[in-house]
């Protein structure tokens, strides 16, 4: 038996800039951060022939190519598996479609899974780009390389995406009281629905490859605070911090009229009426989980929880996808 495990993810500033159809042309910049919120994937041999896939679906199949799931067949097919007699089970911590990740969260674990399976050694930046290279080429998803790299890497990462698709990751440099203080300090309110990203980041992608002028402006700086947010967290200035995690949204929602609606807008408003110095929708938008950054919790917790949404309380997960059991 295999059991892997990813790690969900939040995105600090930057997000979006990670398409091909930006950062081919004008590079990408972004600091993602990896939370303790899990999408584990187990795998076992059968004692008879034949595929069973359990996700959110049942599945059963002879052979590779009757996988619906597309994940799963391309990585089954990209890392050379011979067997077919398989069970493939993944459970995650938090649903599908809330923003956090969870896609290029179970490619990895997924891909790291199949690898311990052949006893095969992967770093983290092979990971990240095998878990690319099935969601973006061989599946045609119109999504960024930032969930599989900050998953495959964890920590609070940066990352730079260049022209020639090579991607950059270091550590942010961040003291550790820092650190201990944005831990403590960023609430995650679930709003309690889900949404399909792919939707949100063709419009995006569509845009971007069109060379509409608003949307490369507006993902330039978008960069830039990507940038300004990585001095003012090197620097211990939460206080600015959070004021561009604001600036921010209200930047991204101009890329999208699906990006927020009126319920999400009125929730942003009550928590900055109640101690969140500055906050945004994680992910692509339309749903999922809204973050904010406060030194009052109790009253902003209050707040939200009395405005129907559930909090997911998190610490930051410094060790990437990895292994968990293997025997």
């Amino acid at each position: 038996m295999i059991i892997t495990r990813s790690p969900l993810r939040i995105s600090l500033g930057g997000g979006g800039t990670d398409l091909a159809s930006y950062y081919q042309k004008h590079e990408g910049f972004l600091i993602a951060a990896a939370i303790d919120k899990y999408l584990y994937v187990n795998i076992h041999r059968r004692f008879i022939d034949g595929f069973l896939l359990k996700y959110s679906h049942l599945e059963e199949a002879q052979t590779i190519d009757e996988i619906k799931h597309p994940i799963i067949r391309e990585a089954i097919k990209f890392v050379g598996i011979q067997d077919r007699n398989l069970e493939i089970t993944s459970t995650a911590d938090i649903p599908a479609g809330t923003g956090l990740g969870s896609s290029g969260s179970f490619t990895t674990a997924l891909l790291k899974a199949l690898h311990a399976h052949k006893k095969n050694i992967v770093h983290p930046e092979e990971l990240a780009e095998q878990a690319c290279i099935i969601e973006i080429d061989k599946v045609g998803e119109p999504i960024g390389k930032q969930d599989q790299y900050i998953a495959a890497y964890g920590g609070i990462t940066c990352f730079k995406f260049q022209k020639d698709g090579k991607v950059e990751a270091w550590p942010l440099k961040i003291s550790s009281e820092t650190l201990y203080n944005m831990e403590d300090n960023l609430l995650l309110f679930f709003t309690g629905y889900s949404r399909n990203a792919s939707s949100i980041l063709k419009e995006q992608d569509d845009k971007s490859k069109q060379k509409n002028q608003s949307m490369i402006e507006n993902l330039h700086f978008i960069k830039d605070l990507g940038y300004r947010s990585k001095e003012a967290l090197e620097a211990g200035d939460l206080h600015k911090f959070a004021a561009l995690m604001n600036e921010h949204w209200e930047h991204k929602k101009k890329r999208s009229g699906a990006m927020s609606n009126s319920h999400i807008d009125e929730l942003y408003r009550l928590a900055l009426a109640n101690g969140a110095l500055g906050g945004k929708l994680i992910g692509a938008g339309g749903g999922g989980f809204l973050m904010f950054y406060t030194e009052d919790k109790t009253k902003l917790r209050h707040a939200m929880i009395n405005s129907g949404l559930q909090e997911v309380r998190f610490r930051f997960d410094f060790e990437g996808t990895k292994t968990v059991i293997q025997s």
